[in-house]
C-alpha cells in the first residue's frame, strides 16, 4: 500500500478556475500527499491563481496543447514515486483518491472505474460501453471503463510510456491499454463520479474515432497478431467460401477468391513478422 506522502497528485486542468481551488483544498484536508501539481494547460481564466491560492505548485503552458500533454508535462515534473492523475472539475472525490492510493503498491495502476448511471448522457454511456467491449476483446481483460482519468501509477512505469501517450484527450485510454498489454498489475476500483462543473471537452462523434484509433495502435504495438490474425482468417475463410460456391456454379475457381486466399497469406505473414519485430523492441529496451 502506497503512503500518500509518496504521492504526487497531478491535475490538467483548461478553464477550471471557479472549482479547482476547492477541489485543491479539500484534496489537502484528505491527506499529507507529497505534493500537489497543477498544469495550466493555457487557461484564459484565473485557473493558476486560483491553484496557487489553494497551495498547489502551478506549471503552466503558454498556450492550450491538450489533456494528454498538461499530464506529459506533471509526470515530468512529479517527484513522487506515484502519481495519481484526477480532473479538476469538483467530479472526483477526495475520500476516492485515497482509496485509489491504498491500492498503489500491490497494483501497478489503479483506476477509478466510474458507476455507468454517474456518466453524462445515455449516448455517452453507450459510446463508452462499444469503446470498453471493443478493448476488452483486444486485450483479454474486462475493462469497465476505459476513458476514466481518474487514476494512481507507478511514476516510473508511466514514464516508459510517456512517448506513446498523444496530446489530445487519450492519455487514459493509452496508459491503461499500455499497462494492460505490457503485463503490469492493474486494477479497476469502482466509483461514483459527481456532475461536474462546467462543460465537457470531450466530444464522442469528433473523438470517439481518436480512441478506437488509440486501441488498434496499442495493441498493434504490443499484439500485433490480435489485429493481424483475425483479419487473415476472415480473408481465408471468404476465399474459401467464394471459391468453393464458383466452383459449383461455374466449375472454376474466381480470381476474386484467389486474391482472397493470397490476401489472407499476406496478411498472417506481415503478423508473424510484426509480432517478432514487437518481441524484439521490448528485449530491446530490456
Amino acid at each position: 500500500m502506497a503512503a500518500p506522502d509518496s504521492v504526487s497528485v497531478l491535475i490538467p486542468a483548461y478553464n477550471e478556475g471557479p472549482v479547482v481551488g476547492e477541489v485543491i483544498l479539500a484534496l489537502r484536508a484528505a491527506a499529507a500527499w507529497h505534493e500537489i501539481l497543477l498544469v495550466d494547460d493555457g487557461s484564459s481564466d484565473d485557473t493558476a491563481a486560483s491553484a496557487e491560492a489553494a497551495g498547489a505548485r502551478v506549471l503552466r503552458h503558454p498556450y492550450n496543447k491538450g489533456n494528454g500533454a498538461a499530464v506529459k508535462t506533471g509526470i515530468r515534473a512529479a517527484t513522487g514515486e506515484f502519481v495519481l492523475v484526477i480532473d479538476g472539475d469538483g467530479q472526483h472525490k477526495p475520500e476516492d483518491a485515497c482509496r485509489v492510493v491504498d491500492q498503489l503498491g500491490a497494483y501497478d495502476l489503479v483506476v477509478g472505474a466510474r458507476a455507468g448511471h454517474t456518466q453524462a448522457t445515455g449516448v455517452r454511456r453507450a459510446g463508452n460501453g462499444l469503446l470498453n467491449a471493443f478493448a476488452t476483446y483486444m486485450t483479454g481483460r474486462e475493462i469497465p471503463d476505459l476513458t476514466s482519468g481518474f487514476r494512481g501509477a507507478r511514476r516510473s512505469i508511466l514514464r516508459e510510456f510517456l512517448h506513446l501517450i498523444p496530446n489530445g484527450f487519450s492519455t487514459p485510454t493509452t496508459t491503461t491499454l499500455a499497462f494492460i498489454k505490457a503485463g503490469y498489475s492493474v486494477a479497476f476500483l469502482p466509483i461514483e463520479a459527481r456532475q461536474r462543473t462546467g462543460v465537457s471537452k470531450i466530444r464522442l462523434a469528433r473523438d470517439g474515432t481518436k480512441f478506437l484509433l488509440i486501441i488498434l495502435k496499442i495493441v498493434t504495438i504490443f499484439s500485433p497478431m490480435k489485429i493481424f490474425l483475425p483479419v487473415s482468417v476472415s480473408a481465408c475463410l471468404l476465399g474459401l467460401l467464394y471459391g468453393a460456391w464458383t466452383v459449383t456454379v461455374s466449375g472454376r475457381i474466381a480470381n476474386g477468391a484467389v486474391l482472397l486466399l493470397m490476401l489472407s497469406v499476406l496478411v498472417f505473414l506481415v503478423g508473424l513478422v510484426s509480432e517478432q519485430i514487437s518481441a524484439l523492441r521490448f528485449e530491446g529496451r530490456g
